[in-house]
C-alpha cells in the first residue's frame, strides 16, 4: 500500500510539473507584434504572432512593437544665425522594419533618437536668420526627416515624419513683429481708401465730361434739319442753276 501511495504521489507531482512546464513554454505573440527567442542568452528565432512554444527555462522571447510609434522631443533653446534665441520642440514618427537590428543594434532608441534630432535641430536652426526659420518650417521637417531617416537606417527603424510643432521668439520679438504687421495691414489699408477713393473722383469726372459732351451734341442743330430752312427762305438765298440760253448763243 505504500508503494502505491509513492507511485500515486510521485504521478501527481510529474503531472504539475508537466503542467508547469508546459505553462512556462507557452507564449502568446499579438497581432501588432514580432517575438524573438534568445536562447542561453544569443539571438535563436523569430516567430510570427499567435501562440507559440518555447523550450522552458533556456529559452526566453521578447515582443516587438511593429506599429508606428511617435517621439517627443523636448524644447530647447536654440540661437539662429542672427542671434535671436528661440525655443523649439518636435515630434518624430517612426516604424520599426527589422526587429532584430532595432533590438540588438541600438539600447534605447527612443533616447537616441531624441538627441540626435535635438543636435540637428540645433544645426538647422543656426544656419537660418529668424525670418527664413519661421517661413522654412517644411523645409526643415524634411531635412530633419532624411537626417534621422539615414541615421536609423543600421537600427532597423524607418524614420516616416517629422514635425516641428512650435518655434517661439522672444516676447520683445514677438512683440515687435505684431507691431510691424499691423503696421502693414494699416499701410495696406490707407493704399486701398486712397485708391478706392481716386477711382471715383475718376470715374465722377468722366461721367461729368460724358454728360457735357452729350448736352452739347444736343444743342448743336443738326444739317438739314428743319429749324434751318426758314432761316435759307428769309435770306433769299437758292442754289444757282446754269443759264441755257447764254451756253445755246455761244454754240
Amino acid at each position: 500500500m505504500d508503494s502505491s501511495y509513492l507511485f500515486t504521489a510521485f504521478l501527481v507531482v510529474f503531472v504539475v510539473f508537466g503542467l508547469v512546464t508546459l505553462a512556462k513554454g507557452a507564449r502568446t505573440v499579438k497581432q501588432y507584434e514580432k517575438g524573438l527567442i534568445t536562447r542561453l542568452g544569443k539571438y535563436h528565432a523569430m516567430v510570427p504572432s499567435g501562440l507559440t512554444f518555447i523550450v522552458p527555462f533556456i529559452d526566453a522571447i521578447v515582443r516587438v512593437d511593429m506599429r508606428e510609434q511617435v517621439i517627443s522631443v523636448p524644447p530647447q533653446k536654440l540661437i539662429t544665425k542672427d542671434n535671436v534665441t528661440v525655443e523649439v520642440d518636435a515630434v518624430v514618427y517612426y516604424k520599426v522594419v527589422d526587429p532584430v537590428k532595432s533590438q540588438f543594434e541600438v539600447q534605447d532608441f527612443g533616447y537616441a533618437c531624441t538627441t540626435l534630432a535635438q543636435t540637428n535641430l540645433r544645426n538647422l536652426i543656426g544656419d537660418r536668420t529668424l525670418d527664413e526659420t519661421l517661413v522654412a518650417r517644411d523645409m526643415i521637417n524634411t531635412n530633419l526627416r532624411q537626417v534621422l531617416d539615414e541615421a536609423t537606417n543600421n537600427w532597423g527603424v524607418k524614420v516616416t515624419r517629422v514635425e516641428v510643432q512650435k518655434i517661439d521668439p522672444p516676447r520683445d520679438i514677438t512683440d515687435a513683429m505684431s507691431r510691424q504687421m499691423k503696421a502693414e495691414r494699416d499701410k495696406r489699408a490707407a493704399i486701398l481708401d486712397a485708391e478706392g477713393v481716386k477711382q471715383s473722383q475718376i470715374l465722377q469726372a468722366e461721367g461729368t465730361k460724358q454728360a457735357e459732351i452729350l448736352r452739347a451734341e444736343g444743342a448743336m442743330p443738326r444739317r438739314g434739319s428743319p429749324a434751318q430752312m426758314p432761316r435759307q427762305r428769309q435770306s433769299g438765298w437758292s442754289p444757282r442753276r446754269p443759264n441755257r440760253t447764254s451756253k445755246n448763243a455761244l454754240k
